[in-house]
């Protein structure tokens, strides 16, 4: 990714000591609209990482962010002709709601602008609480140009969402409390960071009281913002942020937020987005709420510093931000969760076109269970397959099935790392085969237990050759599976009584519309 120096001379904004942040935060207003959220434990995820770890529940307050705490302080502190002008705010969403929210508690008249990548549900959350909604541009610096010119044009008081000592303010009392909450040591809180307001509010409360306390941010690899302006010494333009963890998609960090950053926060992690679906779903598996991508940063990076550091015993928290997810958003994180926890590999594997390859290549993969084959008959020579498979003892137990195909000659390209392959490929396996192969298709229910599929190709024997296979195991209690084979004419009789042995749910679906339309 390319850095741009800043173009242009910025603001000047007043600079407010760390150490100040102290009392502006003990006198922060807040709690006319948030809550003290809870410090809790997260059982599952302390045991399996050996370290007590904390979730401070952010998502459990009023907008399901910590962004309320912000936006209400700042517009608390208006003087009496600056609420009666009205005020402005450019936003991805959690600052929109919590703008809209003080606004409404205050009787004052707010207008905001979201970049049209906004997911829907904190559009339309902000609409309910009653603000006039612009839509505009791709990525939050768009639309704070746009909500810019309109505050120009209109005489709106702009309320920004991080570079405020207000702001910043009113999101440290989040530190306030966990240092109330937890009186005990701590070794490191972890933090996500988008323009910087929340890790300054937290940082400086915390390095002015507990300076022993690591405070450290979390970034997307693709949104590494406050990372390379610490680096760089200096705050930088990203030509482009990555949007899947839309609420820190930001190109440029505050000049406040900077400031104290480069005096209070120690370091900033960058992880993956499968390493944000893997937090995901370990923040579900512990409270059962759903974490929103920049709100599960903070349990990601917590994750990573643990295994580059190999501590135990230690009190980590993790802030749980946000938990503003759009509900179709679930299936990608969900498809990549298990990859980001190494429970899961995926592989390109080329085996032979003959009867009975695909039971010998299930043999070496042994127990493990397949999450994943995708494969269509092209030739008559080899098989190109797309296969995912669990794994027991992550990248150890990865390397170990790679150097077993290796020893049985089968052509092996690890693509866990592959994000064409992740997000495209594995859906466009197949296409329709050249050959007219006797083919019957149908559909089965497979129990989802460990050897089901190779019960299926065993009692099958080398009878009939596949010549199209799609399976995913999606957590249920049945694996859905689409199987073609090459059965003739004379051999149907003997099929239908193997299907009847086998006793797997199943249905024909040789006449079905979209296989004749895509497949045959």
């Amino acid at each position: 990714m390319v850095l741009d120096k800043l173009k242009k001379a910025q603001p000047t904004r007043p600079k407010v000591p760390p150490r100040e942040y102290v009392e502006r935060i003990l006198r922060a207003r807040v709690y006319d609209v948030a809550r003290e959220s809870p410090l809790e434990v997260a059982p599952r995820l302390s045991k399996r990482l050996h370290n007590r770890v904390l979730l401070k529940r952010e998502d459990l307050q009023p907008v399901f962010s910590f962004k309320l705490r912000g936006a209400y302080n700042k517009l608390a502190a208006l003087k009496p002709e600056e609420r009666a002008r009205g005020v402005i705010a450019s936003s991805a969403g959690n600052h929109a709601q919590g703008v809209a929210l003080a606004a409404a508690k205050l009787d004052v008249n707010a207008l905001i602008v979201m970049p049209k990548t906004t997911p829907r549900i904190k559009v339309e959350a902000v609409e309910s609480l009653g603000a006039g909604i612009i839509l505009h541009g791709s990525s939050y610096d768009e639309a704070k140009a746009h909500a810019e010119e309109l505050c120009a044009q209109r005489g709106l008081v702009f309320v920004h969402p991080f570079d405020d000592p207000d702001v910043i303010a009113g999101q440290g009392t989040i530190a306030m409390e966990i240092l109330r909450q937890h009186s005990e040591k701590i070794h490191a809180i972890f933090v996500a960071v988008g323009g910087g307001g929340l890790i300054a509010g937290i940082s400086a409360y915390v390095k002015s009281l507990w300076p022993e306390i690591k405070v450290i941010g979390v970034e997307p690899e693709d949104a590494p913002t406050m990372h390379h302006a610490l680096a760089a010494g200096e705050r930088v333009v990203l030509d482009q942020v990555g949007i899947f963890a839309d609420g820190v998609a930001v190109r440029q960090v505050g000049e406040e937020p900077f400031r104290i950053a480069q005096q209070c926060v120690d370091e900033v992690l960058l992880v993956s987005t499968d390493e944000i679906c893997a937090a995901i779903k370990d923040i579900y598996e512990d409270t059962r709420s759903i974490a929103e991508p920049a709100g599960a940063l903070g349990v990601a990076g917590l994750k990573r510093y643990i295994e580059r550091e190999g501590i135990s015993e230690e009190t980590l928290v993790a802030v749980d931000c946000g938990a503003n997810v759009n509900f179709d958003r679930l299936r990608h994180i969900a498809e990549r969760a298990e990859i980001g926890e190494h429970r899961e590999a995926i592989f390109a594997v080329t085996i032979p076109e003959r009867p009975g390859s695909f039971r010998e290549f299930c043999h070496v993969i042994g127990h493990r269970s397949i999450t994943e084959f995708n494969y269509r008959y092209a030739d008559d020579r080899e098989a190109h397959i797309f296969v995912g498979v669990e794994l027991r003892a992550g990248e150890a137990d990865k390397n170990t099935l790679i150097r077993q195909l290796r020893e049985k000659n089968y052509p092996i390209v690890d693509l866990s790392d592959n994000e064409m392959a992740k997000m495209h490929v594995r859906y466009m396996v197949g296409g329709r085969s050249k050959s007219k192969i006797n083919e019957v298709l149908y559909r089965f229910d497979f129990p989802e237990r460990p050897g089901a599929l190779l019960r299926f190709l065993t009692r099958m024997g080398e009878h009939w050759n596949i010549s199209l296979f799609h399976y995913r195991n999606h957590g249920a209690d049945y694996g859905r599976v689409l199987i073609g084979m090459q059965v003739p004419e004379n051999e149907r009789a003997q099929f239908q009584s193997f299907l009847e042995e086998l006793g797997y749910p199943y249905a024909e679906e040789s006449d079905n519309r979209a296989y004749r339309l895509f497949l045959s």
